[in-house]
């Protein structure tokens, strides 16, 4: 049948069970938002506020589901609003198609109202991009597009359609998606290898990263943990791979790792990383990282392998399938000497804050943990409030926590919230934020409350930028330079401005009080939490130290 392009784009995004997408009208995709209007009943569109918003949203909803996030911008300045959500996706290899409008055909190049080159600037940050020159090619491009955002390594794609394209006909015959198979195809020599590592340990360490979490492979991971009888670390990706109840389970590794987790690596005889790229956030200085240690490295791109450290042995496959093949070959170890030693510097060097009773990110987030019963999924903006997010919420499945890793991109919580709470509408989703992060784009509280979106958004309200702040204090002789924001905003007053339920807390008790009436809302909450500025995030690594030396709140 013939049909114009808008309506071809459309069609072909129910080809590829697309329900919702996230978006901003304007000049250039009017013919597409005319069409949507006509498939309000088949597919969901979100107003945003901001297009960068419509990438975080994007964003949250595919790696809270899976499934590929998708967004809709118009062209020019709608479309650079895209980037830096593009840029996060891809550090984080999210699966995301970007749709964004161009000028059309004939304007094309000629520095038109509106106009930008989005295919080149994007190029760095997707792993394909295109820019549609047929109507008759554009069913095929976006099959494509999403195939290659799901195939191997996952990331996202773009598409820019000039808007003569959108109004163009074409004929289009509805097919299946393309499918997308995880092959991993292995040869019996590499396994035997990796067995034969093992076998000969006596100290293995298992280090997992975001491949191993967005592959879903939990249960393979703690039946292989059990197997090789090894302890089990998580860069901040990898969180929610494994269970964090688990007892081999040691917690993060590197620069904000746990002493534990960054002992055992320096002292292990083995590491085995599973879907982790070794980021310098990890490793810190890499002449002492694993100094003693034989390196195994399973990820399912190529590019990784020995792009950071340097491996003795390396599978390419997905995280999932190749574990649960080694699952099936390794002979369960014994190695309780080790286990041992882990379980003495658990107990010896636990997290810990001073507990002088006020309020604090700390016990905040032991206390979300504890009145949702680890079930929730947390998002996070970026900074100190991540860190602790990530240190005293114990997440025990995969696709719980939602952050930024990569980019570290403030401002990316709140819209990944809603992307999560509309992917997975019967999870509580709470977006755990700092003051700085939140008001970089709080206008999207007019999207929670349009749409009734009950998230709910913790602020850690320390009146400055944690974590640089934290950094000059450490590193740069105490010289706060631009980091006290001095900002007297009422967080819960804007709120309720917006149409949201507000409220603001001193201490720890009336946290609990209010967090629980949050639980029961059925809208969007805003909690601000005033905390004191001088409370910091430890441990941490110094620039240019090993991960082995550690500074801690003594």
């Amino acid at each position: 049948m013939q049909l114009t392009g808008a309506e071809i784009l459309l069609e072909c995004l129910l080809e590829q069970d697309v329900d919702t997408i996230f978006g901003y009208p304007g000049g250039a995709v009017l013919n597409i938002y005319d069409a949507l209007y006509r498939y309000q009943d088949k597919i969901n569109h979100i107003l945003t506020s901001h297009e960068q918003g419509a990438a975080h949203a994007a964003d949250g909803y595919a790696r809270a589901t899976g499934k590929v996030g998708v967004c809709l911008a118009t062209s020019g300045p709608g479309a650079t609003n895209l980037v830096t959500g593009i840029a996060t996706a891809y550090m984080d290899s999210i699966p995301m198609v970007a749709i964004t409008g161009n000028v059309a055909l004939d304007l094309l190049g000629k520095d038109s109202f509106q106009e930008v080159d989005i295919t080149g600037i994007t190029m760095p940050i997707t792993k394909h991009n295109f820019i549609v020159k047929d109507v008759k090619e554009l069913a095929n491009i976006v099959r494509r597009a999403f195939y290659i955002a799901q195939e191997g390594r996952p990331g996202p794609v773009l598409i820019d359609i000039p808007k003569d394209i959108t109004a163009h006909k074409a004929e289009y015959k509805r097919e299946e998606p393309y499918k997308i198979e995880k092959k991993t195809i292995i040869d019996d020599e590499d396994i035997d290898t990796v067995v034969e590592l093992i076998n000969n340990s006596k100290k293995p360490l298992l280090y997992i990263g975001g491949g191993a979490n967005f592959s879903d492979a939990n249960g393979e991971l703690v039946k292989f943990a059990e197997k090789t009888h090894a302890p089990v670390c998580s860069s901040l990706m990898g969180l929610g791979g494994f269970p964090a109840n688990h007892p081999s389970f040691t917690g993060l590794i590197g620069m904000h790792g746990t002493k534990t987790s960054n002992y055992a690596c320096s002292e292990c005889d083995l590491l085995i990383a599973i879907g982790a790229r070794f980021s310098d956030r990890v490793i810190s200085k890499v002449d002492e990282f694993a100094p003693y240690a034989k390196m195994i490295h399973i990820d399912i791109d190529p590019a990784e392998i020995n792009k950071n450290i340097k491996t003795h042995h390396s599978i390419i496959g997905d995280a999932k399938e190749v574990i649960k093949i080694l699952n099936e070959k390794i002979e369960k170890q014994n190695n309780q000497e080790w286990m041992d030693k882990i379980k003495e510097w658990k107990e010896k060097y636990p997290l810990k804050y001073e507990d002088d009773g006020k309020l604090k990110g700390q016990n905040i987030v032991e206390q979300i943990y504890e009145l949702t019963n680890g079930d929730a999924i947390i998002t996070t903006e970026v900074g100190q409030n991540q860190i602790w997010a990530a240190q005293y919420y114990k997440f025990k499945e995969s696709r719980t926590f939602i952050t930024s890793g990569g980019l570290g991109t403030m401002g990316y919580g709140f819209g990944a919230s809603m992307g999560a709470q509309i992917g997975k509408p019967n999870k509580q989703v709470i977006n755990i934020a700092g003051d700085g992060s939140f008001q970089m784009n709080c206008n999207e509280l007019a999207t929670a409350v349009k749409y009734n979106i009950p998230i709910i958004v913790v602020i850690l309200n320390n009146g400055v930028l944690g974590m640089v702040s934290q950094w000059q204090k450490l590193f740069y002789d105490k010289r706060y330079s631009q980091t006290t924001l001095e900002r007297a905003v009422d967080f819960a007053k804007l709120a309720q401005a917006y149409g949201a339920e507000g409220y603001s807390v001193t201490e720890k008790d009336e946290f609990t009080e209010v967090f629980k009436k949050a639980l029961d809302a059925t809208g969007p909450v805003v909690i601000n939490c005033t905390i004191d500025m001088d409370e910091n995030v430890f441990p941490i690594v110094a620039p240019g130290a090993s991960i082995k030396e550690l500074i801690t709140e003594e």
